[in-house]
């Protein structure tokens, strides 16, 4: 049986992460950063919004800036030729 992950990637779903720049709510000149990472669609980011005003409905520290790399795990593998040796001594 296949695994969910395995299934998400799939259904076109790839990695995502997310640097998640708050203010501290007792500091508001104090920035702070949180990392998440799912399995989300680009470029709409269904996952990432859901926890995005699940943050913002339950959460104290106001947003900031959010940045985000997705990167799809399947797919055609990127390959370059590399001349060159290699000895261990």
């Amino acid at each position: 049986m296949a695994s969910t992950d395995f299934a998400r990637q799939i259904a076109g779903y790839g990695l995502t992460t997310a640097g998640i720049l708050y203010r501290l709510p007792d500091h508001p000149s104090i920035l702070q950063e949180y990392i998440w990472q799912d399995y989300d669609l680009a470029p709409r980011f269904p996952e990432l919004n859901k926890f995005l005003a699940f943050w913002q409905a339950k959460l104290d520290g106001k947003l900031f800036r959010i940045t985000v790399a997705h990167k799809d795990l399947i797919g055609p593998a990127d390959l370059s030729a590399v001349s060159g040796e290699f000895r261990l001594q």
